[in-house]
């Protein structure tokens, strides 16, 4: 299924935030990406009626099957190609910012080859 960017960021971003904290609110997203708290809402509110998320009674928002498969997909293509861009001579925050823009719209066949020549 194929969902927008955005959304895409969110569930990249709650995967990190879980991984980094151990657990994740809206308040960590809005503060880790810069967002108000009323914009963060919405999209955990889109996110949790389209079955990515769910969010319980404090609060706390775990990414369910459907979510976790996005934010993988997504977190490995921007940690694989962050680190090909920079063996290739690119300042590393251009090689994050770049490849935060790459991971949405590179095709799985392009990732794959540049996954098996980066050997990353």
């Amino acid at each position: 299924m194929k969902i927008q960017e955005s959304a895409e960021n969110y569930l990249e971003t709650i995967l990190v935030l879980k991984n980094k904290n151990g657990a994740v609110r809206s308040i960590d997203i809005a503060n880790e990406l810069g967002f108000s708290k009323p914009s963060v809402s919405v999209a955990m509110k889109n996110l949790r009626e389209n079955g990515y998320i769910e969010v319980d009674s404090s609060g706390y928002i775990t990414l369910l099957d459907s979510g976790r498969q996005i934010a993988e997909k997504i977190y490995e293509r921007h940690t694989t190609l962050s680190k090909w861009l920079v063996s290739l001579g690119v300042d590393a925050k251009t090689a994050a910012e770049d490849a935060c823009r790459i991971e949405h719209i590179i095709s799985s066949e392009s990732f794959e080859a540049i996954k098996k020549i980066a050997k990353i």
